[in-house]
């Protein structure tokens, strides 16, 4: 499988999650962007979640059937279902459509990985949709994948 540089002019990888993308903050989305997608691409999926919640894993963010020529998100993407693009946005570990920030409770450090993944076809799932709905559709299916990693602590 091939690798996604994922990037963010917000963050570095392995580095703080500014106060703007925090859930305490602004909580606006992070710009993102990845390296060319390979060919055979028709859709692109975005995950965020928290590995270290007290709960497991935690869903910040489900992201889904962008575009294929899709090579970086800007600040602040919009709650909702749907995106003018014709992505869509399932639902988080908050019960919402869209981007939700870290926020974690006081103490160490937690881990937020934003992973992209480069599809072969356009998902056939609903804005109710979850992270085990998304990586169950995508199985068998993803030509590329990569991940950029942000820490937040409080």
């Amino acid at each position: 499988m091939l690798e996604l540089t994922v990037l963010s002019a917000a963050f570095v990888m392995g580095a703080a999650i500014p106060p703007r993308q925090a859930g305490g903050g602004d909580n606006l989305s992070p710009p993102l962007s990845w390296s060319q997608v390979p060919e055979g691409t028709r859709s692109i999926a975005v995950l965020c979640d928290d590995p270290d919640a007290p709960v497991g894993d935690w869903v910040h963010w489900v992201l889904f059937n962008l575009p294929p020529d899709t090579a970086k998100l800007e600040e602040g993407i919009p709650a909702g279902a749907s995106l003018p693009n014709g992505a869509m946005q399932g639902v988080n570990d908050y019960s919402e459509n869209g981007y939700h920030g870290p926020w974690p409770p006081p103490g160490r450090p937690h881990r937020y990985v934003f992973k992209v993944y480069a599809l072969n076809l356009r998902l056939n799932l609903t804005p109710a949709a979850r992270k085990k709905d998304l990586l169950k559709a995508m199985q068998g299916h993803v030509l590329a994948q990569g991940q950029l990693t942000g820490i937040l602590k409080r």
